[in-house]
């Protein structure tokens, strides 16, 4: 299965070598972000964390039998790189294969000298160079503006690489990650997550997808200091008072900010009626220290039997929510289209055709540029797209990257951003 380890076992055979010129095409990315199956699908998930541990760890504990067992493969294999032992070399390789559908082991060696060194790339920063035939003729790692190109002899057929990926029926260079397959169902229904949750006074019913879907069993679960609004299908009572809660729909009415994977035990869980609503303040209020009172159903406002609390609002209620479906492609001339679509904070829970409404004041949106932690580029935009031309991404990066990471937020009645969608784009 290795090609390139055939150079172990070559002995002191002499080899003629001829030198033959070919020009590589293009490389060609992957058509899903390989970071974000790593980042939401495996990080932020517990269940398929484990699952891909458990693969992962029972792979790489599988015995490879070399022999002698001073032979130089065997040797590599032990110990691969000044950082990691086999094992843990074998567990990266499948874990990301497991994550994002493709793995690839790099085989380092000095001038052309049997391989010495074994290391584990990240698949969110390489592409296949494919060739006139459509086959792979090589491969390109990029970290930053830093290219390098691993090319396979085209007289041998081999390779500085191993690229090894899952079946994919409908494309020939890439892997299918199952984390692609599960996002399907994830993005719609959280039916992976349980919480449970002592209740005080009242009782829970579990519902149907469609009464769940008209605002039925909707909870807010604290999360330093802001709260996740959620919905559940299912609600078990398990003991005395305690249910278990399943089947979710998250990050409802603008709080997907305010997700946790999970949630911290002991946070604290309010059930909400139907009837929510806003709290009409005047400007001059935000900010500012109000009581409010809270008296039994029909009393007023000072009965005795009122809870009353000090509050201070954080103008939280009227902040634009974060926009959605943002993406960014390369169009011809090397340009970066970049575009999004607004969530209506108000009078956005219409079905019908055309855009979600812009809400009170113009539109305007902040995007933000990122290399890494670094901050390339931002500015503000009175549509819900822009486009990074090419003379811009050199200029920023030194040459046109291959991903972006991507901060978009809509602009409010103020001029403040309000909750900001982020995400890394693989071009």
């Amino acid at each position: 299965m290795f090609d390139w380890l055939r150079k172990l076992r070559a002995g002191n055979r002499v080899e003629r070598k001829l030198l033959a010129w070919h020009a590589l095409g293009r490389p060609v990315w992957m058509s899903r972000d390989p970071a974000a199956f790593a980042r939401e699908g495996y990080a932020r998930n517990a269940i398929a964390y484990r699952c891909v541990r458990m693969i992962a760890e029972a792979a790489a504990s599988a015995p490879l039998k070399v022999g002698p067992v001073d032979h130089p493969l065997a040797r590599l294999l032990a110990r691969p790189n000044p950082e990691q032992t086999g094992i843990e070399l074998l567990e990266a390789f499948y874990g990301h294969l497991q994550v994002t559908g493709n793995a690839y082991l790099e085989a380092a060696s000095i001038e052309g000298d049997a391989p010495s060194e074994l290391y584990v790339l990240r698949p969110d920063r390489m592409s296949v160079v494919p060739g006139a035939d459509g086959w792979p003729v090589g491969w390109e790692h990029r970290v930053g503006s830093n290219v390098r190109r691993f090319e396979r002899d085209p007289l041998s057929n081999d390779a500085p690489i191993l690229h090894l990926k899952l079946f994919h029926p409908s494309d020939d260079w890439y892997g299918l990650s199952p984390m692609e397959a599960a996002a399907f169902s994830i993005d719609r229904w959280d039916d992976g997550n349980r919480v449970r949750i002592k209740l005080y006074g009242g009782v829970l019913a579990s519902a149907t997808r469609e009464a769940v879907l008209g605002g039925a069993n909707i909870f807010a679960i604290e999360a330093d200091g802001e709260f996740e609004i959620v919905q559940a299908r299912t609600c078990e009572l398990v003991a005395p008072n305690e249910y278990e809660l399943s089947g979710f729909l998250r990050g409802q009415l603008g709080s997907a900010h305010a997700m946790r994977t999970p949630h911290p035990i002991g946070a604290r869980v309010v059930k909400l009626d139907a009837r929510l609503a806003r709290v009409e303040v005047g400007a001059h209020e935000w900010g500012e220290a109000l009581v409010f009172a809270a008296p039994p159903a029909g009393a007023a406002a000072t009965d005795p039997r009122a809870a009353t609390d000090t509050i201070t609002l954080p103008h939280a209620a009227a902040r634009p929510w974060a926009p959605a479906h943002l993406r960014a492609r390369r169009v011809a001339g090397g340009d970066v289209e970049i575009q999004w679509v607004r969530c209506a904070r108000v009078g956005g829970d219409s079905w019908g055709a055309g855009e979600p409404p812009v809400g009170p004041g113009g539109e305007a949106y902040r995007l933000e540029i990122f290399d890494g932690s670094t901050l390339k580029r931002s500015g503000d935009v009175t549509s819900p797209s822009f486009l990074y031309v090419s003379a811009d991404q050199t200029a920023d990066f030194g040459a046109p990257p291959s991903s972006l990471r991507l901060r978009v937020a809509q602009l409010g009645e103020n001029g403040e951003a309000g909750l900001n969608k982020e995400l890394t784009i693989t071009l």
